[in-house]
């Protein structure tokens, strides 16, 4: 049995003991606060933070990892505009401010300390449009102690490609006047690095060529930020954030390719980005009238520098190397004007309106140049590279939400959006468009530990605007011609979500959906030779998702749990080349990842151990695909100190398995020249045509040893 079917099978075990618990947990006693056990309350389960205290948590993001059952969704990060809420955390019943922070940084920032309470809810019971299956909200301190107070954590790690010291984090807030400010820093620093063979058949399974390569990664996004918060006696609320990052990327793949009879060619690929960011924020929430008005104001901005090489060396003695390099330099920019309001009737009923403005732009200028037999760089004509892409966008949404009975909750919301994109340049348009919008949501609690809730939503997609401009994959040798005429996709959701509490055993967590798209963006012809980014008429998707935690103290193994949280995923469409059925490029297909750990009772220690893998469709060129996929799951396990001089301690081994990254490339065309030439030229063709040759590639990159140290001030 090999080691996937291994997890599986055991998490498959775990499901089963899960499912027959419900009974004993509905029999089971309130658990004391040593336990993971929640209380309800008004429809609530309610965590004390007291719960939490054997995990000794630094941070509020620490105590919520721990909810059994419980798995942050941040929503879409792509997403321009503010929109409806689409994250499942709140801070003391409110949306977390702003959009350079997500619900992991910001609770990260949190002293546990300050943390009073976990409360999970149904979202389509609150007066918050946009929000459905569990919800969590964490309650903190209303008057937070005078003084300072902060967290730090420094995570570096070592593998065989080199060294990482510079990733971590630290954050200080406080009182300031009569509010409250948080500063922090942050730095999501990264060093990969794999090597390992390749080799290049032709259509007949004969080999071509083998190269040996070895790749390096090295990452760093420093990041400055800073928010305040103020309410003032009479209830108004106030919030700004601000933040400064900085984003550094070096990549390298060095190639040795041999092949029989023929003098060895070296082969380099480099990229590098050198990126900068900033956005600031702000919002203001009063009473007016009968109910309150929150306004909220955005502006952000990116500069990106990007540079890629890929060139050869030949050891024949006469042919002279080539090259090719692409440089791009890219400005986007955001501003953000939105308005919401809400008020309650008779009977309990809320209401909401929102209305919001937004503008958005990407300003590119590309340039594609060659090696010439004198070494020199000379340009190669782009037609659509130089384009600035402008959108102007606005959306209406109302909202109503009431309780139906004493168990049954209606959300429901409905309204549109108006876009106008523009595009400059030689092949530049403007269009706009009209697009309804909405949902209806249904929360019925038809048991004390059963949860289930109903979503149907039609919603608008928004276009990557780099979709629009023309662009150069010089270690691939592949382009994309941009495509002015892309329209944004939309598409219906129907998702059923059950939440299966197990008392003192855990709990568990079924979704259920299913997608109907209309616009998809896939890559189609644009000439004979050419293609891009354009709209395909149709495709759907379903799968199922299950997030459970067991936890083992009923039987004696105390302070030992184990969490999984995976996704099973069917889609298709019509392929716009061969016409037949296939999955959506790049689409997922299951992803899973367990987790085990022990604290361990009457210590300061705690082991674990975890595994996690996954597995994408193709992608899919006209001219060829492209698969991705892992030779292992990738497994850890680790040991914990909760107090060491005060710090938290943490160790890591990762790569247990020996886990490889191993890629394929099927390229369609005609390899011209003789199988003896040195390197022969190759016609490009369409995945309906013969295949040329096929690139399989596998890379290793050994354990991973990883540190971490936290601790509070």
């Amino acid at each position: 049995m090999n080691d996937r079917k291994r997890a599986w099978n055991g998490v498959a075990t775990a499901v089963m003991i899960a499912c027959s618990l419900p009974a004993a947990a509905a029999r089971a006693q309130t658990a004391d606060l040593s336990s993971l056990q929640p209380r309800v309350e008004n429809g609530r389960q309610i965590y004390e933070a007291a719960q939490f205290a054997r995990f000794s948590p630094r941070t509020a993001l620490d105590m919520v990892r721990q909810v059994p059952g419980f798995t942050i969704d941040t929503g879409d990060d792509d997403e321009r505009g503010l929109g409806q809420a689409d994250e499942n955390v709140l801070i003391n019943g409110a949306r977390i401010s702003g959009k350079n922070i997500d619900a992991f940084t910001f609770l990260g920032r949190i002293s546990a300390s300050n943390v009073v309470r976990i409360e999970i809810v149904d979202g389509a019971t609150l007066s918050i449009s946009g929000l459905s299956g569990q919800v969590l909200n964490l309650v903190t301190q209303a008057d937070q102690a005078s003084g300072l107070s902060g967290n730090f954590k420094w995570e570096p790690q070592w593998r065989r490609a080199g060294s990482n010291w510079f990733a971590g984090e630290a954050s200080v807030g406080g009182k300031l006047g009569k509010g409250e400010f948080t500063l922090s820093i942050e730095n999501d620093a990264r060093r990969n690095g794999v090597e390992g063979p390749e080799q290049i058949t032709n259509r007949f399974g004969n080999l071509l060529f083998e190269r040996d390569e070895v790749a390096r990664y090295r990452e760093d996004q420093p990041k400055l930020s800073g928010s305040y918060s103020l309410t003032s006696d009479a209830g108004s609320v106030f919030n700004a954030n601000a933040a400064y990052q900085l984003y550094r990327k070096r990549e390298s793949v060095k190639t040795d390719r041999t092949q029989a009879g023929q003098p060895d060619i070296f082969e380099y690929y480099s990229s590098r980005e050198d990126e900068w960011n900033a956005e600031f924020s702000a919002d203001y929430e009063f009473s007016l009238g009968a109910g309150r008005l929150k306004l909220i104001g955005l502006q952000r901005f990116e500069h990106s520098p990007v540079s890629d090489f890929f060139g050869q060396t030949f050891f024949d003695g006469v042919t002279p190397p080539n090259g090719s390099r692409f440089d791009r330099v890219t400005d986007e920019g955001e501003s953000i004007l939105r308005g919401e309001y809400g008020w309650k009737t008779a009977g309990g009923a809320d209401w909401g309106i929102s209305v919001e403005g937004a503008y958005n732009f990407l300003d590119n200028i590309g340039a594609l140049s060659e090696l010439d037999a004198q070494g020199i760089f000379q340009p190669v004509p782009l037609t659509n590279a130089d384009s600035k892409v402008t959108e102007y966008r606005g959306e209406m949404i109302g909202a109503y939400g009431r309780a139906l009975s004493g168990n049954l909750a209606l959300q429901a919301t409905l309204g549109g959006e108006y876009s106008k994109i523009s595009q400059s340049g030689a092949r530049g348009e403007s269009r706009s468009f009209v697009r309804p919008k909405g949902s209806v949501s249904l929360a019925w609690k038809p048991q004390p530990n059963l949860d289930l809730a109903l979503k149907i939503e039609r919603s608008v997609g928004q276009l990557n605007f780099f979709d629009f401009v023309e662009s150069v994959d010089v270690s691939q040798n592949n382009g994309n011609a941009g495509n002015p005429g892309l329209v944004p996709p939309q598409s219906w959701r129907a998702e059923l979500e059950a939440t299966q509490k197990l008392g003192p055993w855990g709990s568990m967590t079924v979704n259920i959906y299913g997608e109907k798209f209309s616009d998809i963006v896939d890559s189609i012809p644009i000439t004979a030779t050419t293609e891009a980014r354009g709209n395909l008429d149709s495709a759907t998707s379903y799968g199922v998702e299950l997030v459970s935690s067991i936890l083992f103290d009923p039987i004696g193994w105390r302070g030992a749990k184990l969490d999984f949280e995976g996704e099973l995923r069917r889609s298709s469409l019509r392929d716009p080349l061969t016409g037949v059925y296939r999955r959506i490029s790049d689409d997922k297909i299951f992803t899973y990842e367990v987790n085990f750990r022990q604290d361990i009772p009457g210590s300061n220690w705690a082991w674990g151990a975890g595994a996690e893998d996954s597995r994408y469709s193709k992608t899919l060129r006209l001219d060829q695909t492209t698969k991705f996929r892992t030779g292992a799951p990738y497994t850890w396990a680790f040991v914990e100190h909760k107090n060491i001089y005060g710090l938290t301690v943490k160790v890591e081994l990762g790569n247990l398995l020996g886990r490889s990254e191993n890629f394929t490339r099927a390229a369609y065309g005609t390899i011209l020249g003789q199988p003896a030439d040195l390197d022969p030229p190759f016609m490009r063709g369409r995945r309906n045509g013969p295949l040329g040759f096929v690139e399989d590639r596998s890379r290793q990159f050994g354990l991973i040893y990883k540190l971490s140290v936290s601790g509070s001030f």
